[in-house]
């Protein structure tokens, strides 16, 4: 299974399509987030869709359970594979949410995003953060109690997030950062050898890529670390 997404995070659709004849065949996860969804809206994901590409669909809904439920229904649709939703959207929503979804959709709840330090998880909810894992670890449950289908989290957190919720419950991580490259705009990062080691299904993985002289190359060179990464996992 190809574990790695590659985040369009390009303002138009034209250099999004672009971007996805350069890396081929070979990738077939994309995630649309909310620079490109919204400027070229629903027809990108559908052209993504009818080209027999994987759609994340990132929007990171949080709103009241009735509007949830009706823009995952609209997701569902559109045929993407995953979709994001805010865990700190409570118990009610994530239950619209889940309801809501039909076919193939997968929903994910984002726990604390990789650019948050602790401090500034402490200035936000008033608090000092003892620790992160643990903030983490209770939105991941309470998603899954909810009936969502996994969550977008550090790598950092991932393996207690494992333990804690099974082998069944799709663990998402962005903040991918081959060993010596920049960490950029992320707080908490991991290499792709460690997330996958770590737990994680599935690995967004944008600037090592896509950024890169040739992301076809850059794209095969950390799919085969994943590879001899996953060789040496235990069996289950």
């Amino acid at each position: 299974m190809n574990k790695v997404i590659v985040p369009l995070d390009v303002p138009t659709s034209q250099e999004a399509l672009a971007l996805v004849d350069r890396l081929g065949d070979d990738s077939d996860f994309y995630k649309v987030g909310f620079e490109l969804f919204t400027r070229a809206g629903p027809d990108v994901v559908r052209t993504l869709v009818d080209r027999g590409k994987r759609v994340f669909l990132d929007l990171k809904l949080h709103d009241i359970p009735n509007t949830v439920a009706r823009a995952v229904a609209v997701a569902s649709d559109l045929g993407v594979d995953l979709l994001t939703l805010h865990a700190t959207g409570g118990p009610s929503m994530l239950e619209a949410a889940a309801e809501a979804r039909a076919g193939g959709l997968r929903l994910l709840g984002v726990t604390v995003l990789t650019s948050l330090s602790p401090d500034e998880m402490g200035t936000i909810w008033d608090r000092e953060i003892r620790s992160v894992r643990d903030d983490v670890g209770r939105l991941a449950i309470m998603s899954r109690e909810a009936g969502i289908d996994g969550v977008v989290a550090s790598a950092l957190e991932a393996s207690w997030i494992r333990g804690q919720v099974g082998q069944d419950f799709l663990i998402v991580t962005p903040g991918i950062r081959p060993a010596g490259a920049d960490t950029g705009d992320q707080s908490r990062v991991a290499t792709p050898a460690d997330a996958v080691r770590a737990g994680a299904d599935y690995l967004v993985i944008g600037r090592p890529i896509t950024r890169a002289t040739d992301p076809a190359a850059a794209f095969e060179a950390i799919s085969s670390e994943i590879r001899s990464a996953d060789t040496t996992l235990p069996s289950p």
